[in-house]
């Protein structure tokens, strides 16, 4: 039987701090009077702010945990076919919640449900299908719970009315929200590692081509195949796999070199990396800019690099330097990751029901920012009492 490959802090914590600016850039819409560089720049502007930055920090480090969790259930003795399940059935849990969360921005007034309701309403959905269900509780009790949530769900999505005005329209997927977006990245990635055996060279291949497609879809030279670009294309033009690859190739890097006794080869490995993508961000600026938005060449290559450095110090802190004590306190975001993403749909709704507002001076500034921050922490306190009790999402 294949030897389970050690689970690395590192990406736990790195996950954990990703999640945490989530939630915080994520709040930064209620503030007034902050830093243009901690938010979004806009679609036509070349360059990026921190809030910039997380989205692809998620979709590296969703890379990095691939060839973990593949080998983990190789080493249980899993069959690829029953991986490949696994990947298929995890996918369909991200495409669903991100169509029902793209959706919500296009809701109308004049649905039956109110739009607060309606939100609550698909998240309690959410938990009820995919729940970590402790083994004390029973398939049938299970089933029934799973069963319920998939009707609550079918319902909510038969009631759903979106558009603007009197101009009405159902559900469908637009851009497929930040969690259809990882869903079909994990798809392509997660594919492609079993499939290859977690070959490095298949890995690396499938890196330039993401990447390649990309820059040609920048630069013009796929024109003539827009004819099938809404039926059939790679989300986000490449640039969205092309980021959770990277992680996968450098943690295998890594893990190989790592085995070899080679940790600090690998540092140097991965820092070259690091340096190599930044610069090649750079050399594609001309191809529509640093831009988050349209997904340029730049921006992917760009916040590639800041990853792998961000990794890389994790590395040394947490893995070599046991350093994983100072960030516990983040710790559930980390462990709990999807549970910390959604609560605030929760929260949010419940605000806006209650019709609770705060102050001005708490919104404005240096204050409201620290109003961000604290929100981001007691969404993950949230996240790690609900772990206690054994009430978070797993796919």
């Amino acid at each position: 039987m294949t030897t389970a490959p050690r689970r690395m802090g590192s990406i736990d914590v790195f996950r954990a701090i990703t999640m945490l600016l989530m939630i915080f850039v994520n709040d930064l819409w209620s503030l007034n009077g902050i830093p243009g560089w901690l938010e979004h720049t806009g679609a036509n502007d070349d360059g990026m702010g921190l809030a910039d930055t997380v989205f692809p920090a998620f979709l590296f480090i969703f890379g990095l945990s691939i060839p973990f969790a593949i080998q983990a259930r190789k080493a249980k003795g899993e069959s690829k076919s029953n991986t490949a399940v696994h990947i298929l059935l995890r996918t369909l849990a991200l495409l669903v919640m991100g169509v029902f969360h793209v959706n919500l921005e296009h809701y109308n007034h004049v649905a039956l449900l109110s739009r607060p309701v309606y939100q609550i309403l698909i998240t309690v959905g959410f938990f009820m299908v995919w729940l970590d269900y402790p083994t004390t509780v029973s398939k049938q009790r299970r089933f029934t719970w799973q069963g319920i949530g998939i009707a609550l769900l079918t319902a909510l999505a038969i009631l759903y009315k979106g558009g603007e005005g009197d101009t009405i329209i159902w559900m469908r997927p637009y851009w497929w929200g930040i969690l259809g977006i990882i869903g079909w990245s994990y798809l392509l990635v997660a594919g492609i590692y079993l499939i290859g055996n977690g070959r490095l060279g298949v890995l690396v291949a499938a890196l330039i081509f993401f990447f390649g497609f990309n820059v040609a879809n920048h630069a013009g030279w796929l024109n003539a195949l827009d004819p099938v670009k809404p039926y059939l294309w790679i989300v986000t033009g490449g640039s969205s796999p092309a980021l959770t690859m990277a992680g996968v190739v450098v943690a295998v890097i890594y893990r190989r070199l790592s085995l070899q006794g080679k940790e600090k080869l690998g540092w140097i490995v991965l820092s070259l990396l690091a340096i190599f993508m930044v610069l090649f961000g750079f050399a594609t600026r001309p191809l529509g800019g640093i831009s988050k938005i349209k997904a340029t060449p730049s921006w992917t290559a760009i916040c590639t690099g800041i990853s792998i450095v961000c990794f890389v110090i994790l590395i040394i802190l947490v893995d070599i330097k046991g350093r994983k004590n100072w960030f516990a306190l983040i710790k559930p975001a980390g462990t709990s990751t999807l549970t910390c993403y959604l609560l605030p749909y929760i929260i949010y709704a419940l605000v806006t029901l209650a019709k609770i507002s705060l102050p001005a001076f708490l919104l404005t500034g240096g204050v409201g920012l620290i109003k961000s921050f604290l929100f981001a922490m007691i969404v993950i306190a949230l996240g790690g009492l609900l772990e206690k009790w054994r009430l978070r999402l797993k796919i």
